[in-house]
Formats: C-alpha cells, structure tokens, sequence
C-alpha cells in the first residue's frame, strides 16, 4: 500500500510541466530535473539548519537561499511550462552556492569540499540542455573551481563547526554527489533504454531483423534477388458487403482478432509477414532469410490457417478465406523515405496474388512451380487450367491436406 502511494506522487511529480507537444526525450529530462530538484531542495533545508544549529549564520542562509530559489523557480515551472528557465536556474543555482558556501565556510578545506556539489551543473547540462551548450556549463564548472584554487590561501575565514562535523561533512558531500550522480544517470539510461527497446520492437514489426540492421548500419538501397520464395495470399471472401452491415470498431476488431493469429502462425514457421492491405494478409517464405522448404512451411501454414477460421465465429460471424500461393524469384528490398516498408516485386508474387483472386471459397489454390515442390507432403486436387491476367493459361490445384492426414 505504502509502495503505491509512493508510486503515485512520483507519477504525479512526473507530470510537471509536461506538454501535448513533448517528445518522449524532453518528457524524460523535463521529469528527472524535477525529481532531482525536490530532493535538492529539502537537501539545503537540511544544510542550513545544520549550519544555523552551530551559529554558522551566514553560511546556514546560502543553502536555504538555494532551496527558496529553487522552489519559486519550480512553481514558475509548474504555472507556465518554462522549461528552459527552470533548467537555467537550476544549473546556475548548483554552479555558484556551493562556491559561495565555500568561501563563507573558509575555503575548500574548512567548507569540507562543499564546492564539490557545483559539478552537478555540467552533468546535469549534459542530461537536460542541449548536447551543444554542456561544454560550456563545464567550463563555467572548471573556472569555479579554479578560482575556489586561486582564493583558498587568502581566506581567513575560520568556522565554527567541529573537526569531527567537518570530516563528517566531507564524506557526506562526495557520498551526496556520488549518489546524485549515480541516480542520475541510472535513471536517464534506464528510460532511454526502455525507449529504445519500444523503438526496436517497432521497428522489428515493420522490417524484418536482418534488414533493420542494415538501415540502421549503412546508408544503401536495399534490394536483394531471390531465387526460391513462395508467397501466400489471404483474402475474405464477399468482404465489401458485409464491412458495409458493421460498426468501424467492429470490423477492426474482427480483423485484428484474425489477423492477430495468422501472426502467430508466422513466427510460429518462421516466415515473413509483408503486410495487410484491407482484409487482405500477404506472407512471403524463403526471404529475407533463404530456405529449402520455402514452399513446404507456407502450405502448412495454410492450411493451418483454413482450419483456424473454418472453426471459429468472428463477433457471430462464420468467415471463409480465398488462399492463393506461388513460388518462384522475387525482389525484396525497402521503397520510401517515411513510412517505409519491406515488400517484394515479381512475377512470382502477381501470380500468388491471381491465385487468391482467382480462387473460391474456403479452397488453397496453387500454381504448378508450387505443386511441383510440395507434392510429395500434401495431398493435391488438379483444378485444370484457368485464364491468368497477363499470363494466360494455367494449372492449378487445390491443397486439401498433407499426406500423413490422407493415409
């Protein structure tokens, strides 16, 4: 219970600031700066009491100054959406009062490295600016701690903290910054890659893994030949009129219920899903990854499809599919700059997707070069020849199962 609650005010605190218009990088600096300035702020709360607590008055004021600051700087954030001056103060805030802190203490020795704390700046800029500005922010550190250098014999200043307090206080700000640091960076790589694991699973349901790498190696075209492919066509037969009797998010639902398995069904045997257009399901075998029984897995994918769908209602309605399939050389490759996909050209494909046209209800129709390679494993019914767009003349047959089931 203790553990949701929490979850909750980091969820909310997360949310400061946040735009419509934010990417998922701004989102992500935008929440770690708000997270880390919090704590911050109770971190000099805390530091001044201490100071104050030992009559240290004047250094006690410099982290509460901070923490007031910092506070006014974050409900300007929360009222306007400013990020770019609640990063601003936040780093100039870290830079200069632990060097001012320093020098009222009495140097680097007797402020216990308190100056320690500025390097947060320069990380920081490196995870909330832009990459260009940080190297600057780390020269702004670089000269604060030079000048801590240069100024440190001639300061006279003596505190009233104790040895023990001032030894105490050097491990709790390298400790602090340390952990700060640590938390920081953890926190930012942790949700970059949680980002860049949702974008390489995008990616990998668009593109096929060996071709991802590619565009993400080199900068070519992508086109490769194959010899032995097959193509699988799926259509809904009499689609057109019964979409025209249902709700949109209803015949969404019934495609992507369907759909959703014939997926299944390709990483299952290993195959390569093209794309859908409307109701229509493309799946190629033997590219981009070549195989012998390019053929022999796409039919059985088949017809484990026809039996899906030959057993289930969808939202009450019994489906039936036209399957075509073919084999023979294709191309494969990548076409467009933006919204790019991976398809493939060829003879081989226009026939697959005449044989699915072509074809009648509930029936796997194949062409002769796909026959020729899966014969031997599947019981096969000759249709005779039926007139091809561009092609003429062609057998075919029907797959009715494998030969095992025939037996």
């Amino acid at each position: 219970m203790k553990s949701k609650y929490i979850d909750r005010i980091i969820l909310k605190l997360s949310s400061i600031g946040i735009t419509a218009d934010d990417d998922y990088e701004i989102r992500l600096k935008k929440t770690l700066l708000v997270l880390c300035s919090i704590p911050f702020m109770f971190a000099g709360f805390a530091w001044g009491m201490l100071y104050f607590s030992f009559g240290e008055w004047n250094a006690g004021w410099i982290p509460f100054s901070y923490s007031l600051f910092s506070l006014l700087s974050l409900i300007y954030f929360i009222v306007t959406s400013q990020y770019w001056f609640f990063r601003f103060s936040q780093l100039t805030l870290i830079l200069l009062l632990p060097f001012f802190l320093m020098i009222t203490l009495g140097g680097f020795i007797n402020g216990s490295a308190v100056v320690i704390w500025s390097f947060i700046c320069p990380l920081g800029a490196l995870l909330f600016e832009k990459p260009r500005y940080a190297p600057w922010w780390f020269l702004a550190f670089s000269l604060v701690i030079l000048c801590s250098g240069i100024i440190e014999p001639s300061i006279s200043t003596v505190n009233n903290l104790p040895f023990e307090l001032r030894i105490a206080l050097f491990v709790l700000n390298f400790l602090g910054v340390g952990a700060l640091v640590f938390f920081m960076v953890f926190y930012f790589v942790k949700q970059k890659n949680l980002y860049q694991d949702k974008s390489e699973t995008l990616l990998l349901n668009i593109l096929p893994k060996e071709i991802a790498e590619i565009l993400k190696n080199e900068n070519r075209v992508i086109a490769d030949h194959y010899d032995g492919a097959t193509i699988l066509f799926a259509d809904v037969v009499n689609f057109t009129p019964m979409s025209a009797t249902m709700k949109p998010s209803d015949l969404v639902s019934l495609l992507n219920e369907v759909f959703s398995y014939f997926d299944s069904l390709v990483d299952t045997y290993g195959l390569e899903k093209i794309k859908t257009i409307g109701d229509c399901y493309m799946v190629a075998s033997g590219v981009p990854r070549p195989r012998t029984d390019h053929a022999i897995v796409a039919t059985s994918m088949a017809l484990e499809m026809q039996d899906f769908v030959s057993k289930q209602t969808f939202l009450g309605k019994q489906l039936k599919f036209r399957i075509g399939i073919n084999s023979g050389n294709v191309v494969a490759g990548v076409i467009g700059r933006k919204k790019f996909i991976y398809d493939l050209w060829g003879d081989a494909v226009n026939t697959a997707s005449r044989m699915e046209s072509q074809g009648t209800a509930d029936a796997i129709q194949i062409t002769r070069s796909t026959y020729e390679l899966i014969h031997h494993k599947f019981l096969c019914e000759p249709r005779g020849t039926i007139t091809i767009k561009g092609k003429g003349e062609m057998e075919v047959w029907h797959v009715l199962g494998t030969q095992d089931a025939s037996r």
